[in-house]
Order: C-alpha cells, then structure tokens, then sequence
C-alpha cells in the first residue's frame, strides 16, 4: 500500500528553495569554469562522480538485484541523458546561461507531449493544452520576438536551439523512465543508469574532440565539477526524490519553477548578461506554460477557490 502524500510545509518550502537554487546555478558554474575545463568534460566529469556515489548506494541498499529487468530501458534513459548535457555543453558555448536556463525548463511540456500520446491515463487536460500554447509562444518570442533579421545573432539563436533540444531529451527521458519498467524501479537505481551511460558518452565524445587534454585544474574549475557531481548530482536529486515520496508531486512541481528564475538572475549578477525585452517576455509565456501543463491540479484549485 502506498504512502499518504501530504501537502507542502515550511520545511518542504525551504528545501525546494535551496534546490532550485542549487538547479540554478549549474548552467553559471558551467560557463563560468569553460574557460579552464570544456563543458562536455564538465558534464562527463560530473556525471562520473555521481555515478560512483550513487553505485555505492544501490549496491548498500541491494538494489542492484533489479538490473536484470530493468537494464533495457536504463540504457536508453541513460542515452538521452547524455544527449541532454551533450545540448547543454554545446550550447552554453553559444548562448548565454540565462537563456539556456529557461530552455531547459521546457522539458516538462515535451514530457507532457509524449506521455499524452503513450498513455491513455496521461491524457491532456484543457489547461495543459493551454499551457502548451503559452510556452511555445513564449519561445516563439524569446527567439525572435520583435527583432528583425539583421539584429539576429545566429551564434546566440544556434545555442538556445541546442537548449531546447537539451529540454526535449530531458523530456523524453522522463517518458522513457513513466512508460518502462523504471518506473517501478528505485529511484537511485534509474539515476544510476543516467549517469553511468552519460558519463560513458560523454567521456567518450570528449576524448574524440580532444577536449581531455584541454584542461586546467584551477580551483574554479575543481570547484564547479566537485559542486557538480556531488551537490547537484547525487545530493540534490536525492533529496528530491525523497520530498516526490512524502509530499504532493503537483504542488512541489510549483516550486520546482523557480529554478529558471534563479538560473536567469545568476547569469545576469554573477556573468554580466544582458537580458533582452523579448527574452523576458518570451520566459514569463513559457515558465507560464510549464505551471499550467505540470501543476494543472494545483492550478485547477486555485481557480475554483478564486471563482468560489
């Protein structure tokens, strides 16, 4: 019998704060330590860090008596997670961390899109569909919103592109993990094969382009591969999982779209970036889009208090 979900509390407001805080500021830490260490050995580094920390979990917790029925689905998991931080490591040579930030979030409407077209209980409400229009005119905008064609700078527009792709494979991740075996799977144990198959990958793609031999280790670049791979990849996803257990999915996922705004603000303090009109404009539509489509139940019930 599963465990009663409760809904949100203080403890579980503070928390998600510092997460989408941690969440926001992993595209910063990436651009901002690329001068020392390539993004792609950043992610494969990170990635195998966590992967070693998370192995040693499953195998404590014995969780790696799942393997055999479950290894199918983890390696095409783990694939598009690789691919995910592939986008975002070419992207952020392009794009400014602020954008890649509100593209990546996009990932929740592709995860909506293909569970709706997967699994009959998944099935798109009004709102969601809503919501769907919103974010894609709100992409619409942040691409190209009231800027003419020889204002465009086709470096940039390339890099959010990769960051959108980047918020597809995230997206198709999760439906690969919902319509699988996984699903029922530990939740270390799917995370395990993200890791272990990303890390695999892109080593792989960073020694084939030569990027693991460009690489200084200076503090700023230790730093931000250590943060990296153990606050963000094994604590911060942990501890997420854990609040997914005790508390309302829709009503942390609320919460979870702060992580954009963080992302943005750090890029803008911490990198000196410049936001654009249409870029904010574009972002409001698509973090707007993102509420209605993954907290749809939140949403519903704040409308019928409202209209009584």
């Amino acid at each position: 019998m599963s465990a009663t979900r409760q809904q949100p509390d203080a403890f579980a407001f503070q928390l998600m704060m510092l997460l989408c805080l941690i969440w926001g500021s992993q595209q910063v830490l990436i651009k901002w330590a690329a001068v020392d260490i390539a993004p792609v050995m950043q992610a494969a580094l990170r990635s195998g860090i966590a992967a070693v920390l998370v192995a040693a979990l499953v195998c404590w917790r014995r969780e790696w008596m799942q393997l055999g029925c479950t290894w199918r689905p983890g390696l095409l998991a783990g694939g598009l997670f690789g691919l995910e931080f592939l986008f975002i490591a070419e992207g952020l040579k392009l794009t400014s961390a602020a954008h890649m930030s509100v593209f990546l979030y996009t990932a929740p409407i592709f995860t909506a899109l293909g569970l709706h077209l997967t699994l009959p209980s998944e099935r798109l409400r009004r709102l969601q569909w809503l919501g769907i229009l919103l974010a894609f005119g709100g992409i619409a905008t942040a691409f190209a919103g009231g800027v003419s064609w020889a204002e465009l700078d086709t470096r940039m527009l390339l890099g959010d592109a990769l960051g959108l792709l980047a918020g597809l494979a995230w997206g198709a991740t999760t439906v690969v993990v919902r319509g699988s075996r996984l699903s029922e799977a530990p939740a270390s144990l799917t995370l395990l094969y993200q890791l272990l198959v990303g890390f695999i990958g892109l080593l792989l793609i960073a020694t084939l382009s030569g990027q693991v031999l460009d690489v200084r280790f200076t503090p700023m670049a230790l730093g931000s591969v250590l943060f990296q791979g153990v606050v963000v990849s094994f604590v911060s996803y942990l501890t997420w999982f854990w609040l997914l257990r005790k508390y309302l999915a829709s009503n942390l996922a609320v919460f979870s779209f702060i992580t954009p705004l963080f992302g943005v603000s750090f890029g803008v303090l911490l990198l000196g970036e410049r936001l654009t009109a249409n870029f904010v404009l574009g972002a409001l539509l698509v973090l707007a889009g993102v509420v209605l489509v993954s907290a749809e139940p939140w949403v519903r019930r704040q409308l019928r208090r409202v209209l009584g």
